[in-house]
């Protein structure tokens, strides 16, 4: 079986907002760009399925940040691979530690493998050899990824799809996503540094020049979003729990 992996970070001042705290957009990039090193590391990165015409997708994520860093302060992630949760999703988690190996942040993706061609997930057991001594028997730090259903937006707006928000799958890019319904929130939502919790479910893709709508529809202590893309199909969901 494998270990855990750690990478080390620092919060630099691209990673911050005003408040000189590292931004949610921030740290999840930072989880992703973990997850495709450490697949890079362990010979089970995008770039090896490439060869057979497929890729990784991210699925479904959740996070959860007890504190929000401040500038320059040095943090690391660690992140392992369980064992397939079905026969399409393999799930990748991580904890997040300060300087002090405190844990203020955990997380669980969930991964599928896309065939290019017809644009489709593929069961797992045809890539199973690549995972061979590359799973940890680690239980996953937060509970998996909610669906998030029943969103009934309060605000909407509207955003076209330009070269910049295009990842390597050719698709809009998780953090874009992210981006997108963060910005549609009160600004002392993101100001106050409070703790969260993320969970984020993507249904379809969306492509460069596509008009895409962003819903928002706050619910107590929850925020919720909706993304459709330019055939009003909706393509991701999240929620946002205040703590």
């Amino acid at each position: 079986m494998a270990e855990k992996t750690k990478y080390n970070f620092v919060v630099a001042p691209e990673k911050v907002d005003f408040t000189l705290h590292a931004t949610i957009e921030a740290i999840c990039s930072d989880i992703l760009n973990v997850a495709g090193a450490d697949a890079k590391v362990k010979g089970i990165s995008a770039d090896v399925l490439m060869q057979h015409n497929r890729s990784w997708v991210l699925s479904r994520m959740s996070v959860e940040i007890d504190r929000h860093l401040g500038q320059y302060e040095e943090y690391a992630i660690d992140t392992w691979v369980n064992p397939h949760a079905s026969r399409l999703v393999s799930p990748r988690n991580f904890e997040l530690l300060d300087s002090e190996s405190k844990i203020f942040g955990r997380a669980v993706s969930q991964w599928c493998v896309i065939d290019f061609e017809k644009r489709m997930p593929v069961a797992l057991d045809e890539v199973d050899s690549l995972f061979e001594g590359k799973f940890c028997d680690a239980p996953s730090p937060c509970e998996a990824p909610r669906k998030v259903r029943g969103i009934e937006p309060q605000v909407v707006r509207k955003h076209e799809v330009r070269y910049s928000d295009i990842d390597f799958n050719r698709h809009v890019n998780t953090m874009r996503y992210i981006r997108m319904m963060l910005n549609t929130l009160p600004i002392e939502y993101l100001t106050d540094n409070r703790p969260l919790r993320l969970d984020i479910h993507f249904a379809k893709e969306c492509h460069l020049g596509e008009v895409l709508t962003i819903g928002y529809e706050q619910r107590g202590e929850v925020s919720l979003f909706e993304i459709r893309n330019g055939d009003d199909a909706v393509a991701c969901t999240a929620a946002i729990e205040w703590r």
